[in-house]
């Protein structure tokens, strides 16, 4: 909390920013590579579809959370690639630093879960239809490029 002789009120400190990983899962079982998206469940941006991830747990190696958040909110499986971009988000109280890794499907079956109130499996050219933000566009077309 803080306040100055001119301004007795007290403001609350904000939270320090939060580390978390965002996973741009591409799925090439179809002649189309397809990227997941999920309809976030809670804030922040909640009901905004997106890409899956979230907080990294103490403890927990960064490919370890991308794993895990993958699968928690999709039920997929998949390899860990290269780090494709570092995202913040910023809507307060939330702040995150988010490491968006490029990730390739390897099993598992799509359903939401966790975070997610929907998944889905979205052709590049279809990511905009779903009002994506233009990082996730962004980190996207980059990691089908990449994988």
């Amino acid at each position: 909390m803080t306040g100055t002789p001119e301004d007795p009120h007290l403001i609350a400190e904000p939270a320090p920013p939060r580390l978390a990983v965002g996973a741009a899962v591409i799925d090439r079982d179809e002649s189309e590579p397809r990227v997941l998206l999920i309809r976030r469940a809670h804030p922040p941006l909640q009901g905004a579809w997106s890409l899956p991830g979230g907080r990294v747990e103490p403890g927990e190696r960064l490919a370890d959370a991308v794993l895990r958040e993958v699968f928690e909110e999709s039920g997929l499986v998949v390899r860990v690639g290269p780090l494709v971009e570092v995202v913040e988000i910023i809507e307060p109280p939330f702040h995150y630093v988010i490491l968006d890794y490029a990730c390739e499907r390897t099993g598992g079956a799509l359903r939401p879960g966790d975070d997610a109130s929907e998944v889905a499996l979205v052709r590049s050219d279809a990511l905009g239809n779903f009002g994506v933000t233009d990082a996730v566009l962004r980190v996207a077309m980059r990691a089908l490029s990449l994988v």
